[in-house]
């Protein structure tokens, strides 16, 4: 009995890793410059087997790409003597500066809401109100007008069905990331799943940073803010002395 269990657990690493994810990207790093306007990143990859794909759950390939992880203020407008003013206001503790999922299939087909709790991959999952029901009522409606702006400006990105898999073996999509790109890392991860389950997970980081002029002026102000407001201060009394003067001779 006891060389049976043993020859179980023995076997049982082996099974969990039948299919495994080799992954690649395009690129692994984002530089922003002065004339930055936004960056496709290719993700592909290929599903390595011990053995030949099980025929009767198809496989299914989740992709999430998530950015550096800030705290919101989500405000609401009110028409006030016919002026727009903001009324009330809510913190949204955590939500990703950037995130955006891609699937072979709809997120609900491809992944099975135990799956997606255990790793928060839907954008409900992935953006949290934790403690703003303390602050308004209605904190829901605050999170869903969040998640549509930025689905509008193109900070969140839903893409189901965008991942191509060719004979359950190779995989590619492309994400599309904006022009205003939080700098840091973009944890991105690949699932593979089969009747909505996660047979494994790959993990790496995309790089997002400044360079040039833009990353001079950015370390700048978070290293001598002092220095960079100074700085500012000069620019600007110099800029509005050049338009006095340019004026000045033009009137001549």
């Amino acid at each position: 009995m006891r060389r049976l269990l043993l020859l179980l657990l023995l076997l049982l690493p082996v099974s969990a890793a039948a299919e495994e994810v080799v992954l690649g990207l395009s690129q692994d790093e984002v530089a922003i410059t002065a004339t930055f306007d936004g960056s496709s990143i290719l993700i592909f990859g290929a599903v390595k087997r011990d053995a030949p794909p099980p025929s009767e759950l198809p496989l299914d390939v989740v992709i999430a790409v998530q950015g550096p992880m800030e705290t919101v203020t989500v405000r609401k407008k009110a028409r006030r003597f016919g002026i727009w003013v903001n009324t009330s206001a809510v913190e949204i503790d955590v939500a990703p500066s950037f995130y955006a999922v891609a699937t072979t299939r709809p997120l609900s087909v491809a992944l099975s809401q135990t799956e997606d709790l255990r790793h928060r991959i839907s954008l409900d999952r992935a953006v949290q109100a934790i403690g703003a029901a303390e602050e308004a009522a209605d904190a829901p409606s605050y999170l869903a007008a969040l998640k549509r702006l930025r689905i509008a400006d193109g900070s969140y990105l839903i893409r189901e069905g965008a991942v191509a898999l060719d004979q359950e073996t190779l995989f590619r999509t492309s994400i599309r990331m904006p022009a205003n790109l939080t700098v840091g890392n973009y944890k991105t991860r690949i699932f593979l799943t089969r009747g909505g389950q996660v047979v494994d997970e790959y993990e790496t980081v995309i790089y997002v940073h400044k360079v040039g002029l833009e990353r001079f002026l950015f370390s700048l102000a978070q290293e001598q803010p002092l220095i960079y407001g100074g700085l500012s201060l000069v620019i600007a009394i110099a800029a509005g002395w050049a338009a006095s003067a340019a004026f000045a001779i033009l009137r001549r």
